[in-house]
């Protein structure tokens, strides 16, 4: 079987950052062909068979590759080894720990990534539209600074793959919690037929704020890209999750 397909950020010597492509897998139909996540509805073997091969291209155990089962919520778990139970209702990890890859999963929400250089210290977050009104990357942010010491002006950021404005259309109800949340909807909504709201700009907005400055926008929009990346509203919720991973050397 092929390697796994990876996008790559480059963030430094000491650290490996990416997202994994549809690309390079055994998963079939809309599962395929680069599916790890459990909780979509994929054949347990070939998710068996897709995760070692990334444990090998990242030349680390199996068990080293920690992901959580995440609920839209804005829990940020702290990692410091590999996890013999499921880790639930969590939408944000961050670990200090070397060789041990945190990530997380989507299929049009938006992955935040965040590197602490001077503090040996990383964290994936899962920022849905719903964790993106309740702040949740402002929340790891926090966190990082409570648990690591980390300073927001020395860290970076990556926003990887998921929705563009362009076709993130939502509902009123969903453009009012946001205006309720007190966010800026000049800067993150756009009226066409129906209000389409700009998550990846929204959660980079929020970094800024925070004094996070160094951030790389991947410009990848899942939904316009499904070919080459999972996008549940493309490809329905029984379909594939992207990973998107982050791990000290």
């Amino acid at each position: 079987m092929p390697n796994p397909q990876l996008t790559y950020y480059d963030l430094g010597e000491q650290v490996v950052a990416f997202s994994t492509t549809r690309h390079g897998g055994c998963s079939m139909g809309n599962y395929g062909e680069f599916n790890i996540n459990n909780y979509c509805g994929d054949d347990a073997g070939h998710i068996a068979h897709n995760h070692h091969s990334l444990a090998t291209l990242l030349a680390i155990p199996d068990n080293h590759i920690i992901m959580p089962h995440q609920v839209h919520g804005t829990e940020v778990r702290r990692i410091d080894g590999p996890q013999q139970e499921i880790i639930e209702g969590v939408d944000a990890v961050m670990t200090d720990v070397s060789r041990l890859c945190i990530g997380v999963s989507t299929a049009d929400c938006i992955p935040i990534l965040l590197y602490d250089e001077a503090h040996h210290a990383v964290c994936a977050v899962h920022a849905g539209w719903r964790g993106t009104v309740q702040r949740i990357v402002r929340v790891a942010v926090e966190a990082m600074c409570k648990t690591y010491c980390s300073v927001p002006s020395q860290m970076k950021a990556v926003i990887g793959p998921g929705i563009s404005l362009e076709s993130f259309e939502v509902g009123e109800e969903v453009y009012q919690q946001f205006a309720d949340a007190g966010f800026d909807m000049t800067k993150i909504a756009r009226m066409y037929a129906k209000w389409h709201i700009d998550l990846p700009m929204c959660n980079r907005l929020q970094l800024e704020e925070m004094g996070i400055r160094d951030i790389y926008l991947s410009g990848i929009c899942t939904f316009q890209q499904h070919q080459d990346y999972f996008s549940a509203r493309r490809l329905g919720i029984n379909s594939g999750r992207i990973f998107t991973g982050i791990m000290l050397r």
